[in-house]
């Protein structure tokens, strides 16, 4: 059973950075996509980055230039460094895994809060 388990989250002040690590516990398929969602109060969970296997990555329009999403496949972790941190990113950040055998998987969270 593969989970997904993130850390780094935090309470940051605008202006400053933080770096969210996801590691895949458990085998995954070699074909993958590794990314990051977000969840604010009272809004939807929306798409902040995703990279596949292969490198290719996709952004939020809202986070480009300012957040970077990478991956390690021999540790199957994806990281996001975050810069630039605005009030408007506070949010509980999710990791999520797509491939052949999990359509969609989840991490539990980690909140993520920028004070102005």
């Amino acid at each position: 059973q593969v989970q997904l388990v993130e850390s780094g989250g935090g309470s940051v002040q605008s202006g400053g950075s933080l770096r969210l690590s996801c590691a895949a516990s458990g085998t995954t398929a070699s074909i993958n996509t590794m990314g990051w969602y977000r969840q604010a109060p009272g809004k939807q969970r929306e798409l902040v980055a995703v990279i596949s296997s292969g490198g290719s990555t996709n952004y939020a329009n809202s986070v480009k230039g300012r957040f970077t999403i990478s991956r390690d496949i021999a540790k199957n972790t994806v990281y996001l460094l975050m810069n630039s941190l605005k009030p408007e990113d506070t949010a509980v950040y999710y990791c999520n895994l797509r491939d052949y055998y999990h359509p969609e998987l989840w991490g539990q969270g980690t909140q993520v809060t920028v004070s102005s």
